[in-house]
């Protein structure tokens, strides 16, 4: 990744009608959130079908000890970086419209992303599958399981999609109306491995979108739809853009904003 690169991507945010972004596990590596895919991965650790949708409704315990474990004990420790205050910061100068992340951390919003869609659900919320009331984890009592819900004491689930089930529809419905008007598009951190959201940043340009995308390794993105890489880790990467984009001071408030950024 060069200046001139930076420079590029600058210039094509600061003059394009619609910038969105498209984020995947990568973007948060680097606040100790690891992917889910890979040899330091968490699929080489836990086994994925305790998160099948068929499985945790036949065994709610089983599969709560390990969501617990990695979605709440581990996840809720991780705080936003530069690449999330980076974003945030864009969207509050009116360089970027939309956020579509494949993640489930909450780590955007808690940076300051108000236009975010969670294109897999989110563990910031629990849903009940009897009455389908919404749920604040930190409401509920983790240490029993499976949780139940305090309004009619039926299974509480987290509200991200497990194995099995759709995508959330208006997640699906906001991606697709960003691939077909966005100008720009920021791809930071997705392999382009996931379906069907590895589609969307092909969708996009197929509709005209510049892609930038932002990643340590080359991608299934990057000889196919990419036509800027910026390689890097994304928090360096982000530094550097937000320099560039006069954005330092505005990502220094957000910091701010967060008491629990360190």
């Amino acid at each position: 990744m060069s200046k001139e690169q930076i420079n590029t991507a600058a210039k094509w945010i600061q003059s394009a009608r619609r910038v969105a972004a498209f984020t995947g596990a990568g973007i948060s590596v680097e606040s100790g959130i690891p992917p889910f895919r890979g040899p330091d991965g968490l699929w080489s650790k836990y086994d994925p079908s305790y998160l099948e949708i068929d499985y945790f409704l036949r065994n709610p315990e089983k599969s709560w000890q390990i969501i617990k474990e990695i979605f709440y004990d581990f996840f809720g420790k991780a705080e936003p970086n530069q690449a999330h205050y980076t974003l945030a910061a864009m969207e509050q100068a009116g360089l970027l419209q939309t956020i579509i992340t494949q993640n489930i951390d909450n780590l955007h919003q808690r940076a300051g992303s108000r236009n975010v869609y969670e294109y897999h659900g989110t563990s910031g919320e629990l849903i009940c599958l009897a009455c389908g009331g919404i749920i604040q984890p930190e409401k509920i009592d983790l240490d029993k399981l499976p949780p139940k819900c305090p309004i009619c004491g039926g299974l509480l689930k987290p509200n991200f999609i497990f194995f099995g089930e759709p995508i959330p529809e208006q997640a699906a419905q906001q991606a697709v109306y960003e691939a077909h008007h966005a100008d720009v598009f920021i791809v930071v951190g997705s392999t382009g491995e996931i379906m069907p959201a590895s589609l969307v940043p092909t969708m996009a340009k197929e509709y005209g979108s510049k892609i930038i995308e932002v990643n340590v390794e080359p991608s299934n993105y990057t000889r196919t739809v990419t036509d800027l890489f910026l390689q890097g880790k994304a928090a360096q990467v982000f530094t550097d853009l937000g320099a560039a984009l006069g954005l330092t001071e505005t990502i220094a408030r957000l910091k701010q904003n967060n008491p629990l950024q360190t």
